[in-house]
């Protein structure tokens, strides 16, 4: 009984957007009183059709508070991966995230959808943009067979994002077994692909495939420009194609995209614009990162912006990329290809690695990031120090919670 009453009672939460249509309601429930009560005793005419305008406005005034409330619940209820909870909960839920801060998140590839899988939790005002220089693994085979725009990190942004039930965000990330015509492609690519196809437009495939996943935000990609990346390397060797770079094991001087000049997605541009927070990662730097800020739009709305802007370090350094970087390092790499307004803020993970792990690492040659903190400072921008790592069997990689709670702790700085 007093569980009954709590949820009757949580229906009076603030920002609910119900209590409104309600009283809509229960206005037009008066004048519907009103109206009715002596129509048709009253001699008077003018007093008759008086009546009649207050009759008929109270009508019209009940059927749009309850049209408005039924329309509240079903998105409320469409919207929720939990059909079990209490409406009353999904809807405040909704409301509440929808009055969260508006973040921009820049990246790609896994890291980024770590990010997305912690910040949903908070608010639904977030804007993944997603570099599209993959070509590597099965977006690189869809790009190259269907000329399209990689799929892969989109998708993976994508799930990370939804709200929809597990069983979905399962089978948007189903990948075919190796024996079969399919191999090493994932469900999610090949349903991207195939609504690039049907809609003719790979920004709107991505539109639509929101709609099915149920987004809290939106996937952008920062450019609908068949983009190639380009890694001139120190010893003067050039490679081309994003998945290849890596691979060279030679260190790069600077990267770039073919061809030059790209545009960007104008609701990328407005994204961050608009927006009270912008991160750039975690990721693979020149593979991820970078190729977002090679194009001049972005990068020149991002250093104009008058929102926080943090860069969320690496924990390990990438083999083929990032040999022996420092935290510093990755800053200077960023301000190189890009502009010094483009953070204020460097995450470094404090947090403790089993030596394991980091023998685990080192057969691959890959080591813990080295936080320079005083370079740094020294460079102009704020050093934030945290434990914001995870540990899962013998991979280490940033805990989406903790990195989240860390992200928004800046808003107060706004």
């Amino acid at each position: 009984m007093k569980t009954r009453f709590y949820n009757f009672f949580k229906w009076l939460y603030p920002g609910i957007g119900v209590k409104r249509w309600i009283g809509l309601s229960a206005f037009g429930v008066a004048l519907l009183v009103l109206g009715t009560a002596h129509l048709r005793t009253e001699e008077y005419w003018i007093i008759q059709i008086l009546d009649a305008v207050v009759l008929l406005s109270g009508i019209i005034i009940l059927i749009l508070g309850i049209k408005m409330m039924m329309r509240s619940f079903i998105a409320a209820f469409m919207l929720s991966s939990s059909r079990d909870a209490e409406l009353v909960d999904i809807l405040y839920q909704k409301k509440h995230l929808s009055r969260g801060p508006r973040i921009v998140t820049i990246g790609g590839g896994t890291g980024l959808s770590v990010l997305l899988t912690g910040l949903k939790e908070y608010t639904s005002n977030i804007t993944a943009i997603v570099t599209v220089a993959d070509d590597g693994g099965s977006s690189g085979r869809l790009r190259q067979q269907f000329d399209i725009l990689p799929p892969g990190d989109i998708r993976n942004c994508l799930v990370a994002l939804a709200d929809a039930p597990t069983l979905m965000q399962d089978l948007f990330q189903f990948r075919f077994e190796k024996n079969s015509e399919l191999s090493g492609h994932s469900f999610g690519n090949l349903f991207i692909t195939v609504m690039t196809r049907l809609t003719g437009d790979f920004e709107k495939a991505i539109k639509e495939t929101s709609k099915v996943l149920a987004l809290r935000g939106q996937v952008i990609p920062s450019t609908l420009n068949n983009v190639v990346l380009v890694a001139q390397h120190t010893d003067g060797s050039t490679t081309v194609g994003e998945d290849k770079i890596p691979k060279t094991h030679r260190p790069i001087n600077r990267v770039l995209l073919e061809p030059a000049e790209p545009q960007a997605t104008p609701d990328a541009v407005k994204a961050i614009q608009e927006a009270q927070l912008i991160v750039l990662g975690p990721g693979s730097l020149y593979t991820s990162i970078l190729p977002n800020l090679l194009i001049k739009e972005l990068t020149e709305a991002i250093a104009s912006s008058g929102a926080i802007k943090a860069y969320v370090c690496n924990v390990m350094t990438q083999p083929g990329e990032t040999d022996g970087y420092s935290a510093s390092d990755h800053i200077k790499a960023l301000i190189s290809h890009s502009h010094p307004r483009v953070l204020d803020y460097c995450i470094v993970n404090t947090g403790e690695v089993p030596q394991g792990v980091l023998q685990r690492y080192a057969q691959e040659n890959s080591y813990l990031v080295v936080n320079d903190r005083k370079k740094i400072e020294n460079m102009g921008y704020r050093v934030i120090e945290d434990d914001c790592s995870i540990i899962e069997g013998d991979v280490i990689r940033h805990d989406p919670v903790k990195l989240a709670k860390i992200i928004l702790g800046l808003i107060e700085e706004i």
